[in-house]
């Protein structure tokens, strides 16, 4: 499609994101795996831009044009020629701010499906990805949202490049979220500009052993390929009690223990018939309970599929209620 052919639609789209969780351990800035927890971005053109924001997750986030959707679909206006066009936008994230679950991730890739969807998909989904990779400054959580599956990614600073694969069939994840907030920045501030060759040969030795594990469904491998010496050992004093859970839960049951993306989060991977997954909740929350810090606990999936696009038109573009309750399937495409 020529950039002068695009035609604007008038229809309000509605795009659902799955979050996504980074590193795995080792994988620093590589590796990322998209969840069964959702964000949805909605928008169509407007005389005035207005933004709503639904749900519980998005407190703090921006309701001017400094939002951060608004200015990613505005980025993708740039791109193809137009101007900057006024939106009204709708929000509801189930993945919470600022937690290592890839909020600001899914943000973005639903800003950039959505803006793309209006204007016909002028852009290519490697487009989409490149601009995201930039956005993002790294291309794990952003490529797990925006293709789904676990993502094998790496960015020289120009081009982003990755390989997708199907997680293990039989494999669930539980997340253990602190009530307590970790931005990127201040868990990257504690990271040093240098390592020792011993650590560098040891996560790239590990992380080679944790993708072949996921790529060929080697659960049995992942206690001892999902460990790191190169940005969890720093973070850990942001985050009392998650070395003890980290060393100790694949004694209660767990495939592997990490920090998920920069954290506070923690992420379990468990194989889907173990008996002892009440026993895994119980051992993170008494850890977490004897450092005085409340956590929620979530058990989740892999998600296998990006973003899912809706179109709403007539009464339906203007009288949303709730965008989790739309049937995402009905009219709607999967962008792989």
């Amino acid at each position: 499609m020529s950039y002068n052919q695009i035609q604007l639609s008038t229809d309000r789209v509605v795009v659902k994101v799955p979050g996504s969780t980074a590193n795995l351990g080792p994988g620093f800035d590589t590796l990322g795996m998209a969840l069964s927890l959702f964000a949805w971005v909605s928008m169509v053109p407007a005389a005035t831009t207005r933004i709503t924001l639904q749900g519980s997750n998005l407190e703090g986030v921006a309701l001017d044009k400094s939002n951060l959707v608004y200015t990613v679909a505005q980025s993708v206006f740039e791109r193809v020629g137009l101007g900057e066009i006024e939106l009204d936008i709708i929000i509801r994230s189930d993945v919470p701010l600022t937690r290592g679950l890839g909020s600001s991730a899914s943000a973005i890739v639903g800003a950039l499906v959505a803006a793309n969807a209006l204007i016909g998909n002028a852009l290519s989904t490697k487009e989409l990805f490149q601009m995201a990779t930039a956005l993002e400054n790294h291309p794990d959580n952003v490529g797990a949202s925006l293709f789904g599956g676990i993502i094998a990614a790496a960015w020289d600073g120009t081009t982003a490049e990755y390989v997708r694969m199907d997680p293990p069939a039989e494999m669930d994840v539980l997340v253990v979220i602190p009530q307590f907030e970790l931005s990127t920045k201040k868990a990257r501030n504690v990271l040093p500009e240098q390592v020792t060759m011993k650590d560098a040969v040891f996560n790239v030795s590990h992380s080679s052993l944790l993708t072949a594990a996921l790529a060929t469904g080697r659960l049995d491998v992942l206690r001892h390929a999902m460990r790191d010496r190169l940005h969890q050992p720093y973070r850990s004093a942001l985050i009392p009690g998650m070395k003890m859970i980290l060393r100790d839960a694949v004694d209660h049951g767990a495939l592997g223990a990490v920090l998920s993306g920069a954290g506070p989060t923690m992420l379990m991977l468990v194989d889907r018939a173990e008996d002892r997954k009440q026993e895994l909740v119980e051992f993170v929350r008494s850890v977490m309970q004897n450092e005085g810090i409340d956590v929620e606990t979530q058990w989740l999936t892999p998600c296998l599929h990006g973003p899912k696009v809706r179109f709403l038109r007539g009464e339906q573009r203007d009288e949303i209620h709730s965008l989790d309750q739309l049937d995402m399937d009905a009219q709607a495409g999967v962008r792989v």
